[in-house]
């Protein structure tokens, strides 16, 4: 899988804040059949970071309603990575 769609897009909430500021961990919503070996590579690649542990999971997509009718969003999936002590990812900083 190419590096750069194995990345989505970051996710900031108060929790992955919160754990950012704790524990140095970062956290990515990923493409869904990215495996824990590919998302270390590409986030070290794109970001020249050291990481230390990846932790995925599958985040189950909600019911809908438009009307009488009712729909489901997707599935997506989610990547807790935990840095090396002193690396920083910059679009996290200051958030």
């Amino acid at each position: 899988m190419d590096t750069f769609r194995v990345i989505e897009k970051p996710l900031v909430t108060e929790k992955s804040t919160q754990l950012q500021e704790a524990g140095n961990w970062v956290a990515f919503q990923v493409h869904p059949q990215a495996n824990k070996i590919q998302i270390k590579n590409a986030v070290e690649k794109l970001f020249s970071v050291t990481v230390l542990r990846v932790n995925t999971s599958v985040v189950v997509g909600k019911q809908k309603r438009f009307g009488k009718n009712i729909g489901v969003s997707k599935n997506w999936k989610k990547a807790m990575l935990r840095l090396k002590d002193g690396d920083k990812i910059e679009m996290f900083e200051g958030v």
